[in-house]
């Protein structure tokens, strides 16, 4: 196991294996083996071209030996920071094969992200675009790359390198090599990439993912959501996030032998366009996204007779919002809970609506161990709210470099998720917010997510989002951040005091500061950025 990672303990990796979730096999390999069974199928759409499995399989292997003869080797880091391009898969693939780690940072992170990245992680290389949606990547390279803690040495750049190495350079150098057999990748149980995590504040930590656990991932998630050889998936979302890269995503899709779309521009009316042109099948998105999609085929409708699912996560969506899918996209709602670290909890397709409505699906793995527990760490009774605990064989048993941390999240081998949940009768989950977005007002305890859930069925309220701030007699009020519909006044606090009141809230649930806001600042995966809130209020 590369240093600074944390094995699973020895008797549960051999009951994995033994129950078949572990298959012993190199990540790298799922596209071999996709080339060997499909190989004139169409793999990736992208930027007007179609490239089949067998072309994808072997320019992979270019690359990889490219690499390999930069010096790039198995146990190298490599902070991969690419949209959503053909050079996006290869690379993942190149140097899934050769044993070095991809770090997939997102495309709206910046130098302050990616010099992290690069000196915690250790980086031997920076892999970047050179111009993405009017920014110049090559300029975020050379200030990353002047930060005396970090030591890369090599920055690569898909397009125009200027004064970098080109990725195309690479690959066509691997092209001449052929006739040289790539290094071995090393052990199916070992680190093969790393995910970041989802928080909202601080910099991001790493997330090792194995050979193992993420190709069991990819494979079971793309079984529930019935994907095929004739899955047409759109990745919407940046490929380097986990929802869309194997919950089933682009890795799901290619471990069947579908095909992936990769849109070069993310707006919803240009995804529209393509689930139209393509005849896409399935494909992701977080809920602030999937309202923009609704507004855009409502304003501008386009045949969307292909979508078969459309699957929601990041966060929940509100009740209004979900409702919208079936009569507004004709297709299948899918509402995704899970975690970059592990736990992925999906409703199934052939749901009721009413329970794809109101929850937020089952664990993906017959192996997967779900506790709802109480502050004391107690199990709470079935139906109450408590924290969510995980262990099974995609969760991670730590996060990379960080022991002491670890020490407090994974205590007893469960990694405390900080989610709030409720476990319902049929073992779905309905989430309620996150520990750390509990408000304690005056001692009463008051969900931010169960507030703007209320607030958001206000006929003039369009989107909220609630914070807990500093009071020195309440100890934290309730601020609450509304973008009104168009055309709508604001109501006020005491509009909205009386409007929760009448849906049978508790007057203490009520918003002590009401903020008008033209929109809600999101993170870079499109998540509602509460640490931005509080100064986001002319």
């Amino acid at each position: 196991m590369l240093p600074g990672c944390v094995p699973w303990p020895a008797e549960e990796a051999d009951r994995y294996r033994r129950e078949g979730y572990w298959k012993g096999e190199p990540l790298g390999e799922l596209l071999r083996r996709g080339a060997a069974e499909h190989g004139d199928r169409t793999a990736l759409v992208a930027r007007g071209a179609r490239i089949c499995y067998r072309e994808l399989d072997a320019r992979a292997d270019d690359l990889a030996r490219g690499l390999s003869a930069l010096g790039i080797a198995r146990g190298d880091r490599v902070v991969v920071h690419l949209p959503n391009r053909p050079e996006f898969v290869l690379a993942t693939f190149a140097l899934l094969r050769i044993g070095a780690l991809p770090v997939y940072a997102l495309p709206a992170h910046r130098e302050r992200e990616i010099g992290h990245m690069c000196a915690f992680a250790g980086a031997a290389a920076y892999l970047t675009a050179d111009r993405y949606l009017g920014h110049d990547y090559r300029e975020t390279a050379r200030k990353v790359a002047a930060l005396p803690e970090v030591a890369l040495r090599h920055v690569l750049v898909a397009g125009d390198a200027q004064e970098f190495t080109a990725l195309e350079s690479v690959e066509s150098a691997g092209r001449a090599l052929r006739d040289t057999p790539l290094p071995p990748p090393g052990p199916s149980d070992d680190a093969a990439l790393f995910l970041l995590s989802g928080g909202t504040t601080g910099l991001p930590k790493l997330i090792p993912r194995t050979h193992d656990d993420y190709a069991y991932n990819a494979r079971a998630a793309a079984r529930v959501c019935g994907f095929d050889q004739d899955t047409v998936y759109l990745a919407a979302l940046p490929a380097a996030h986990n929802f869309a890269l194997a919950c089933p995503g682009v890795l799901g899709t290619l471990a069947v032998g579908g095909t992936v779309v990769l849109p070069d521009d993310p707006s919803p009316q240009e995804s529209l366009r393509l689930v139209a042109e393509e005849r896409v099948t399935a494909t992701a998105l977080v809920p602030s996204l999937l309202a923009l999609w609704l507004d855009a085929q409502e304003w501008l409708p386009e045949d969307l007779s292909s979508l078969r699912l459309v699957q929601v996560g990041g966060a929940r969506p509100d009740a209004a919002t979900a409702a919208r899918v079936r009569p507004v996209l004709g297709c299948t709602l899918q509402q995704v809970f899970g975690m970059a670290e592990g736990l992925l909890c999906l409703t199934r397709p052939d749901d009721p609506a009413d329970l794809v409505l109101s929850c937020q699906g089952r664990p993906l793995s017959p192996a997967d161990e779900v506790r709802v527990v109480d502050g004391a760490g107690e199990q709470v009774p079935p139906g109450a709210v408590g924290e969510l605990l995980a262990r099974g064989p995609y969760t991670l048993r730590g996060y990379y470099r960080l022991p002491e941390h670890n020490a407090r999240v994974f205590a007893g081998g469960w990694y405390r998720t900080g989610d709030l949940v409720r476990r319902l009768p049929d073992g779905n989950l309905a989430v309620e917010g996150r520990v750390k977005e509990v408000i304690n007002r005056a001692g009463e305890k008051v969900s931010a997510e169960e507030v703007e859930e209320h607030l958001a069925a206000h006929p003039a309220v369009r989107q909220a989002a609630v914070v807990g701030e500093s009071d020195p007699v309440l100890g934290e009020r309730i601020s609450a951040f509304v973008v009104v519909e168009d055309g709508a006044a604001c109501p006020t606090p005491g509009e909205l005091a009386d409007f929760l009141r009448a849906r049978g809230v508790a007057a203490y649930k009520a918003p002590d500061r009401l903020a008008p806001i033209p929109f809600l600042p999101l993170t870079a995966i499109g998540k509602v950025d509460r640490k931005a809130l509080p100064t986001a209020a002319p």
